[in-house]
């Protein structure tokens, strides 16, 4: 009997010490194919994003003479230097309109990817924080081009004269007007940053008031790092936006929050 006991026991240890690497195996199969199906997931996020900004670009190359005409009322006439400038420009400003014009559909692929790993609670507010986002985006970047480009570009052209007269590559005003323009699609993040931010009790009013001078000083930083130009000018133009942005979010937190 105590011969029979010690064999059924050791049989049981022998099978306990073949389930165990079954079940480590299966655990890590189970976790490669969750990971295939996340990386699945992904791709096929980022294929719906790229069609919608292809998409919206063959819609915008097909208005691009009115898209044109808008984009160099601030300048004018302008001329193209190189036979196939003209021609790359087109393309450049059909790719940019139209990653704008899709913009809501990347975003939505965005929070479509995320969403199977969120609470409910998590979707409501990614759900209102993905199209505040891009409304957002979108704001600045219409701020920009109507109210303060049009400045930039009278002011830059003030200092022609009877001798000196401007001579407006397309190309070259098309990348101004890009990489001036762009800046402020992400500077007007700003205050649903701070929202957020406050929402999780990371930074409160007082602390937002406390930092004011430290903000005002970076927001000139950032503007003669990211303007187009190193003059005064540009940079306080991107800088006096971003700090009345601050100063909204500290209005919202201390106000409106409570925080």
């Amino acid at each position: 009997m105590v011969q029979e006991k010690t064999t059924e026991e050791h049989q049981a240890e022998e099978s306990a010490l073949t389930v165990v690497p079954e079940i480590e195996q299966e655990s890590e199969e189970q976790g490669n194919m969750t990971l295939l199906r996340h990386l699945e997931e992904l791709r096929r996020r980022l294929i719906y994003a790229i069609l919608a900004v292809g998409i919206g670009s063959c819609i915008c190359y097909f208005f691009i003479e009115d898209i044109m005409h808008y984009l160099t009322i601030p300048a004018g006439r302008l001329y193209y230097m190189q036979p196939a400038e003209a021609f790359f420009t087109y393309l450049k400003v059909a790719l940019f309109s139209g990653f704008l014009l899709s913009l809501p559909v990347v975003f939505y692929q965005i929070w479509r990817f995320f969403l199977p790993a969120l609470t409910v609670r998590e979707q409501v507010f990614l759900g209102i924080l993905v199209p505040a986002s891009a409304g957002l985006f979108l704001i600045g970047l219409a701020f920009s081009f109507f109210f303060v480009l049009p400045l930039a570009v009278k002011f830059f052209l003030g200092f022609g004269s009877s001798d000196l007269q401007p001579l407006l590559s397309v190309g070259k005003y098309l990348d101004f007007v890009i990489t001036f323009v762009l800046p402020f699609g992400f500077i007007f993040e700003l205050p649903l940053i701070i929202v957020v931010l406050a929402k999780l009790g990371i930074v409160g009013s007082a602390f937002l008031w406390k930092k004011q001078r430290l903000v005002i000083f970076m927001a000139f930083v950032i503007g003669a790092v990211i303007s187009p130009t190193p003059d005064v000018f540009s940079q306080s133009m991107i800088a006096v936006p971003m700090i009345l942005l601050y100063e909204i979010s500290w209005f919202i937190v201390r106000f409106i929050l409570r925080k």
